[in-house]
């Protein structure tokens, strides 16, 4: 039986939602190695919308299940009805909605908070034993949520943001596009991806190898 691996996605498009290129390397990765992919978005609307195009908010609104819909050509569930049982692991693609939508830590910092369901499924997956990985600033929902344990992450090598996820609890360790971090005890991976880029290509090889280190940890 196909293990199961979710994707938590947070709209379409880097600047205001799920960035597309890590998230579609995500799910042709977990294609490669056999995975049965649930992908999933809290059915909220986008704190902000941009025009990418010219980078300029949009006066107008969009839904975070329904922009996410697109990515995964509309197989996708509302994250509310997702549990800890459906998963046997689970991974966060960055973009800017990882910080706007699934979280505020974008507007916050330490201080942000993240979506109850996030947050709900992330602890209950964790706490279950399953391995979690998130990529570029998704590891900040990770701080977030189990700073307490002071889980090792990275988002690549930029001080102030790595020093606002040692704010949260979390340790954080410098590490390259096409490289990841893994923290053994608590079965989370890392990779920096966009954080850093400089190409699709280096966020491809960095996000392929931390889907196989992430569906290699489960159990």
């Amino acid at each position: 039986m196909p293990h199961r691996v979710g994707v938590m996605l947070s709209g379409c498009g880097f600047q205001d939602g799920a960035e597309i290129h890590e998230a579609v390397c995500t799910l042709l990765a977990l294609d490669r190695v056999g995975a049965k992919t649930i992908c999933m978005a809290p059915d909220i609307e986008q704190r902000k919308v941009t025009n990418h195009l010219t980078g300029e908010d949009a006066d107008e609104k969009r839904n975070v299940l329904v922009e996410s819909a697109r990515i995964c050509r509309g197989e996708i569930k509302d994250i509310a009805q997702v549990k800890a049982d459906d998963l046997d692991a689970l991974i966060l693609p960055g973009g800017f909605g990882a910080a706007l939508n699934l979280s505020d830590f974008a507007l916050k910092g330490p201080d942000a908070q993240v979506n109850a369901d996030v947050a709900r499924l992330v602890r209950d997956v964790h706490t279950a034993g399953k391995p979690i990985c998130a990529i570029c600033i998704a590891p900040a929902i990770l701080a977030k949520v189990l700073g307490g344990e002071h889980p090792l992450l990275t988002i690549g090598n930029d001080e102030g943001t790595a020093g606002a996820l040692e704010k949260c609890g979390a340790k954080h360790e410098s590490c390259g596009t096409r490289d990841f971090v893994v923290d053994k005890e608590r079965k989370i991976v890392t990779t920096p991806a966009w954080m850093l880029g400089p190409s699709i290509a280096h966020v491809a090889e960095g996000v392929e190898k931390a889907v196989r280190e992430t569906v290699a940890m489960i159990a």
